[in-house]
């Protein structure tokens, strides 16, 4: 038998279902590559079971608060266990939209105009009263309106007049503490996973996801049919290359390992514009990761075998 690898799923986040789906494939796609596998969900006896069951690596299949922002990250490298996936720092940066936008725009990587509030500044310093200015400082309407700490698109909503913006907002707080605020780009959405590699960071290739509702939300993400898939993204070869050295870019200056995933949309003149990166890329049958590496000829047990044994080969 191979080494031992416990994979943590579920959790309390608002993305608990998608984890334990994507654990549970993990799970098995290890267990049949010969690996004894301890899955775990976290609980409160987490710690516990980690330092009995002395794992010789975590393959992290948590999605959203705690799992991807750096909470765990932070947790496992104070038991000394080896895990997959982005550090503390990338996964705390890539978690906080703002802050990871921010970056983007210093080092020259395009990304739609934006805005960010926080729950404080309603509360306390009568942001509320501006918010006929939010318009103008993002170009327009359309605008997407977002949680700037969430991941599977849970709490945007896309606004095409004034009148819509306040709820939206109110909507996304509900999901945390700020508020993001950006330009709606009309064009292709596209994801472009990255994997490092002997040779650095290897891009795969783009997946275009042409949802029927028009948003590519939540239930867009996770019903089967909801959303038509193109492996590589339908767009001119100038332009998948121009993406793919973007999403290296992103998963270099947030300082990511092992795996990233880098969401942006392709605007109808082909400019492309980054919307975040993703540190723990779904692993369900709908997943837009294992679909970018099936198309480069890794099947889906053989990307997990390369996360693991990425985590159990580093170099302390």
């Amino acid at each position: 038998m191979k080494e031992k690898i416990a994979v943590l799923m579920g959790g309390r986040s608002l993305e608990r279902e998608v984890s334990l789906r994507s654990g549970r494939r993990v799970t098995e796609a290890l267990a049949e590559a010969g690996y004894r596998v301890v899955p775990l969900d976290v609980t409160p006896d987490l710690v516990a079971t980690l330092r009995s069951e002395k794992p010789d690596a975590v393959y992290v299949a948590l999605h959203g608060k705690d799992g991807e922002d750096g909470t765990i990250q932070e947790l496992l490298e104070f038991l000394g266990i080896r895990y997959t996936g982005p550090g503390v720092v990338a996964s705390a940066l890539a978690w906080d939209k703002a802050l990871s936008k921010r970056l983007f725009g210093r080092d020259g990587i395009p990304t739609p105009p934006w805005v960010a509030f926080t729950a404080a500044s309603f509360k306390h310093m009568g942001a509320a009263t501006a918010l006929d200015l939010v318009s103008d400082a993002v170009g327009g309407f359309p605008l997407v309106v977002k949680p700037a700490s969430q991941g599977s698109a849970l709490g945007l909503t896309k606004v095409t007049s004034e009148d819509g913006l306040p709820s939206a907002l109110l909507d996304a707080l509900s999901y945390g503490d700020t508020v993001l605020v950006e330009r709606w780009i009309d064009g292709t959405e596209i994801a472009v996973s990255v994997i490092d590699g002997d040779g650095g960071p290897e891009v795969l290739p783009p997946v275009e996801m042409v949802p029927r509702s028009g948003v590519f939300d939540f239930s867009a993400m996770y019903t089967p049919g909801e959303t038509d898939y193109y492996v590589p993204a339908r767009l001119p070869e100038e332009t998948l290359a121009s993406v793919r050295s973007l999403a290296r870019r992103v998963h270099e200056l947030l300082g990511c390992r092992h795996v990233s995933r880098v969401d942006m949309v392709v605007d109808e003149d082909g400019a492309p514009f980054v919307l975040e990166c993703n540190t723990s890329p779904g692993m369900t049958e709908t997943s837009l990761l294992p679909m970018a590496a099936q198309a480069a000829g890794l099947g889906f047990q053989d990307l997990v075998e390369r996360l693991v044994r990425m985590a159990l080969d580093a170099v302390e």
